[in-house]
């Protein structure tokens, strides 16, 4: 397999730089699901905490078991999918702090507690209906959380929700839900932490959507929204290298080993970095594809198949807007038997 992920460390933590500054005062989470997005979440974690981060954010326990064992014991680590109370157990042990959008989870975090005063994040379902109390529950989800808080079963420490993120006028009505949910929990008693309601594009764009804390996922590896602008200061972190192994009359063949596929749709309408510049790519098979050929081409010429363009390649963002997708589905396409290379 010729094919291997350069990541370059310090332009995640230079764009983590930027996001930082930018919503400052309010605090930044580094979202690392997915693998942190296939970068590798034991090297960024590491890094990020080494640099100052406080907070990660995992989507499941094992991800957030592994941010917490890189990021070490005083860092904040979140996780917020449903899970089961050997799970929760688990997570407990980790000091993973649980998102909760739902009365029966709660129950059963209460429980499995018992007296270790949990911290957990209560999430309100603010329209985007992934997960999240609905607001005609919220009051009575509430007064439960504070029972279960004085009985010394969980601890609120966080209020949180996600946004659709499809149009200013939809968000803006979200945000209005966010704060009559936070003022409904504090007159039952509950005095949390941390409010977060953002992730990467409305925390980057309005500044009234940050609160005390905003979630950043791909923007913190440089992958911009798919339709979005460009984003000042941040730059993609990450590239993927394959090398020439056949050479014709005009077209060479590249061999990109087990990556569980690039979108055999992107043919015709990826371009790729090589010595010599972009170049179109005419077919794409399950473990290597044609390109347009170039004056010298050798075999073993390293070809970018996506980055920051350097070299002419596409970004996954640019790639995910030729097929109607996102930029982390291009890059979490990629398997965990390519390589990472860390710079």
């Amino acid at each position: 397999m010729s094919a291997r992920m350069v990541i370059d460390l310090g332009r995640i933590l230079a764009d983590i730089d930027v996001l930082r500054e930018r919503i400052a005062p309010a605090d930044y989470m580094l979202v690392v699901k997915n693998d942190a997005y296939g970068h590798g979440v034991d090297r960024v974690v590491a890094a990020a905490a080494a640099h100052g981060v406080r907070w990660f954010g995992a989507f499941d326990v094992p991800m957030g078991v592994r941010a917490r064992a890189a990021a070490g014991p005083e860092a904040r680590v979140f996780s917020w999918v449903t899970i089961t109370p050997p799970e929760i157990a688990v997570a407990l042990d980790a000091a993973i702090e649980l998102g909760v959008g739902d009365a029966s989870y709660l129950e059963d975090i209460a429980a499995v507690s018992a007296g270790r005063a949990t911290p957990v994040h209560i999430k309100i379902d603010t329209g985007l209906h992934r997960n999240g109390v609905r607001p005609e529950d919220w009051p009575a989800f509430v007064a439960r959380a504070a029972e279960l808080e004085a009985s010394g079963d969980i601890r609120v420490v966080g209020i949180w929700s996600h946004i659709a993120e499809t149009s200013d006028e939809d968000d803006d009505r979200s945000r209005a839900a966010f704060i009559d949910a936070i003022r409904i929990a504090e007159d039952a008693g509950l005095r949390p932490e941390v409010r977060h309601l953002a992730a990467s594009a409305a925390a980057f764009a309005r500044p009234e959507f940050r609160f005390d804390l905003v979630r950043f996922g791909a923007f913190s590896y440089g992958i911009r929204s798919t339709g979005g602008p460009e984003l000042d200061g941040i730059a993609p972190a990450a590239s993927l290298i394959a090398t020439v192994t056949s050479i014709g009359p005009s077209a060479v063949e590249v061999d990109y080993g087990y990556l569980d596929g690039l979108p055999s749709t992107l043919a015709g309408r990826m371009s790729v970095g090589t010595p010599a510049g972009s170049r179109l790519v005419r077919e794409i098979g399950p473990a290597s594809m044609l390109i347009d050929t170039w004056p010298g081409a050798a075999i073993g010429d390293e070809v970018y198949l996506f980055g920051p363009g350097t070299r002419g390649e596409s970004s996954v963002t640019t790639l995910a807007e030729a097929i109607g997708t996102v930029g982390e589905e291009i890059i979490v396409r990629v398997s965990p038997l390519v390589p990472r290379i860390y710079l």
